[in-house]
């Protein structure tokens, strides 16, 4: 599926990038036609304006003097520039006279420029067809209209470099649209990263919900299935079997709350749930009442607050939470005669809460994965203690919703230390 996926996106992003690259060159081949066409048509114009103004027109006797014109005179040497042909045509459209290929006798082209295509002859053969470009230019003297001049030019060298533009862009292209294509099942692959960690963690999590959630059904069934079958008028052994029902059912309800818990406050709390928590008096009275709790009875539970409240925004209950459960993994793997201490401090803009423990420790392999759920370090000894391996996430996932952030320092066998960083209001 996430390759099936690369593979669109890649195809995608080749045909917008390809689509934007083909109409980009189209673009720049018909700007550069309408430049070399105006460079042309522009030397083009020179030279007739050239020709033009050795036109010499005798209004008294109405005389047309062509002889200074170059290429129709006979006097002046022709233009440096290759001219196919130059005409000149009187006020009523009559040649008078040419130079080059024999034209038509009245003068048929609307003034202005003009593209042809022709094919010239020769007495031996029939030379190919040619493209030119033609001005008829109407002259004036003196503000009195005295005829047309007509010149043309070849247009190959244009086409020649047109059709080097052409090869460059039939070379470019391509070329271009493989490159990105190749950058486009990259970026696949980058974009569709997340997507399948994401599309992982979520199979690996539903895959252990689904399995932490099947051993307590079972336990129910088998219990369950028991009693119906059991003839036994044994009220204390029936009592038993209900005892264990009733035990794996809190077990699951317990699982199931977290999961929801999870589920429930995923991303930063909303503003209208925040409110000033003072972290000194919440810490003091979670310590009390770990004083007096059979989980921390065998430790030495100790505690360091300041002497000056420490505020933040947050929700008292979520915050309560999460060091409730630090300081429940910090019993449940902690030896009996161990210490346990619960510290607060202030670190630049940062309230600290530390929970540390000189109990087992965790492996330096395990460290990045505690925070995932569901993963538990060892699963036989988890077992022993309870639990479902959430409630490390649980905690990142308060401290995160207050734009926190949570840190853990372990060693085996010499103890861990959690930290959790609060922004102070």
């Amino acid at each position: 599926m996430f390759y099936r996926s690369r593979s669109n996106l890649a195809l995608w992003f080749t045909l917008t990038m390809g689509s934007i690259l083909v109409v980009f060159s189209g673009l720049l081949y018909y700007q550069t036609v309408l430049n070399n066409l105006e460079n042309l048509d522009r030397l083009l114009y020179k030279k007739s304006r050239v020709m033009a103004v050795n036109v010499k027109y005798d209004l008294g006797n109405q005389q047309l003097d062509l002889e200074n014109v170059p290429l129709l005179g006979n006097k002046v040497p022709p233009l440096g520039t290759e001219l196919v042909y130059a005409r000149w045509y009187d006020t009523r459209g009559q040649l008078v006279q040419f130079f080059g290929t024999i034209p038509e006798p009245q003068v048929t082209a609307t003034p202005g420029f003009k593209t042809l295509k022709t094919r010239f002859y020769s007495s031996k053969e029939i030379l190919p067809v040619i493209w030119l470009r033609q001005l008829t230019l109407p002259v004036y003297q003196d503000s009195l209209f005295i005829g047309y001049l007509q010149v043309a030019t070849p247009l190959a060298p244009t086409q020649d470099d047109l059709a080097q533009l052409r090869l460059v862009l039939l070379l470019i292209v391509p070329a271009t649209l493989g490159v990105i294509g190749l950058a486009g099942w990259c970026l696949g692959g980058l974009a569709m990263r997340p997507i399948r960690d994401s599309y992982d963690q979520l199979q690996r999590f539903t895959s252990d919900a689904s399995h932490e959630l099947r051993s307590p059904l079972s336990a129910i069934t088998s219990n369950a299935q028991y009693g119906l079958l059991s003839k036994s008028n044994n009220i204390e052994a029936q009592r038993q079997i209900f005892g264990k029902i009733v035990d794996v059912t809190k077990s699951m309800n317990n699982l199931v709350n977290n999961l929801l818990f999870l589920a429930r406050h995923a991303g930063q709390l909303s503003p209208e749930y925040l409110q000033d928590v003072d972290l000194k008096t919440e810490l003091l009275q979670i310590a009390d009442e770990y004083a007096t709790q059979e989980a921390a009875q065998h430790l030495n539970l100790t505690y360091t607050l300041p002497t000056t409240s420490v505020t933040v925004l947050g929700d008292a209950d979520l915050l309560r939470q999460a060091v409730v459960n630090l300081l429940d993994n910090a019993c449940k793997y902690t030896p009996a005669g161990g210490h346990v201490h619960l510290r607060l401090f202030i670190q630049s803009y940062w309230a600290v809460i530390e929970v540390m423990d000189d109990g087992i420790g965790i492996p330096k392999a395990d460290l990045p994965h505690i925070f995932e759920r569901f993963y538990r370090v060892d699963k036989k000894r988890t077992r022993k203690t309870g639990g479902y391996g959430l409630g490390l996430s649980i905690v990142q996932q308060i401290v995160s919703a207050h734009t926190g952030h949570i840190s853990v320092k372990s060693v085996v066998d010499q103890g861990s230390t959690f930290q959790i960083f609060l922004p102070l209001k």
